[in-house]
């Protein structure tokens, strides 16, 4: 008997959903950062064992959309919501999930759900046990249970309830693929990742990162990639004094590679000005978001 399914990963911004995925996994695939709305794309990350294949979908945080960009995000929360063999609802003590639309939904899917409630190291246990007992009273058919993604707390039991859950059947996918995503995208994400973490206020929100060269040599991989930025002042904030910010990011971003890559990176960074991206259809399909 083999099991397998797409296991979809459900929030709001910031409630840990990337975490969770890579710690389930055992693998960063997911980038991180303490920043809402890091995630833009949908992204599986794919867990095998001999008897079970474990399709897991990582989505971008459910918001309202003030642009393009963020409508292209949301198309990947609601294609999440089709194809689901299990849900995973991700929240936390702090959270408020007002979106009620989507919980209704998925409730009436028919779809097994797990409620996790993360963050449980940083709250107070009688205020866990409160907010998961007021999630099961609302819907007494899920499974709600208390986790921490960053300390992996529980996630074995989450990985048990997920394999009893899962419908019989044959693996999606080849059982050495841990991604659908090619090795050019993670390289992106990566570099834009250090940017998220490097910059503040809305200069990461208006960045995106496209990879331009990617040569692999005997001992080494040669990568040029281009920042893109939607406005000319924040070319210059990117950059920085005699280009000490990028350069810090550009260190990062390798050695960051190195590790993903398990080998030697030379990375070069260029920042260009591709005006309102954000809003322009004809570029965000250029990076890769599939609008229409």
């Amino acid at each position: 008997m083999h099991k397998a399914g797409y296991v979809n990963i459900i929030g709001n911004p910031n409630v840990g959903k990337s975490t969770l995925m890579n710690t389930l996994l055992g693998e960063k695939l997911s980038i991180t950062t303490p920043k809402a709305q890091t995630t833009r794309h949908r992204i599986l990350g794919i867990a095998n064992g001999v008897d079970y294949q474990i399709v897991f979908s990582d989505t971008p945080g459910i918001l309202k959309p003030g642009y393009k960009l963020q409508e292209q995000m949301m198309h990947f929360v609601h294609s999440a919501l089709e194809d689901a063999d299990l849900y995973i609802v991700l929240t936390e003590i702090e959270d408020e999930f007002t979106n009620r639309n989507i919980l209704e939904k998925i409730s009436k899917s028919g779809v097994p759900v797990i409620l996790l409630v993360n963050k449980i190291d940083l709250a107070k246990q009688n205020e866990a046990d409160r907010l998961c007992e007021k999630w099961q009273e609302e819907f007494p058919d899920w499974h709600v249970m208390q986790v921490s993604a960053l300390m992996a707390y529980n996630i074995d039991k989450v990985l048990n309830r997920i394999l009893d859950l899962l419908p019989e059947s044959p693996p999606y996918f080849p059982k050495d693929d841990i991604t659908d995503k090619p090795t050019r995208f993670f390289v992106a994400e990566t570099v834009r990742e250090k940017v998220m973490m490097n910059y503040h206020q809305e200069v990461p929100y208006s960045v995106e990162v496209a990879v331009d060269t990617y040569k692999e040599e005997e001992n080494l991989i040669r990568i040029r990639c281009v920042i893109h930025v939607a406005r000319e002042s924040q070319k210059g904030i990117i950059i920085g004094h005699k280009g000490q910010a990028l350069k810090k990011v550009g260190t990062e971003a390798r050695k960051s590679l190195e590790d993903f890559l398990q080998k030697k990176v030379f990375l070069e960074l260029h920042v260009k000005v591709s005006k309102n991206w954000r809003e322009d259809e004809s570029q965000l399909r250029r990076f890769g978001y599939k609008l229409g």
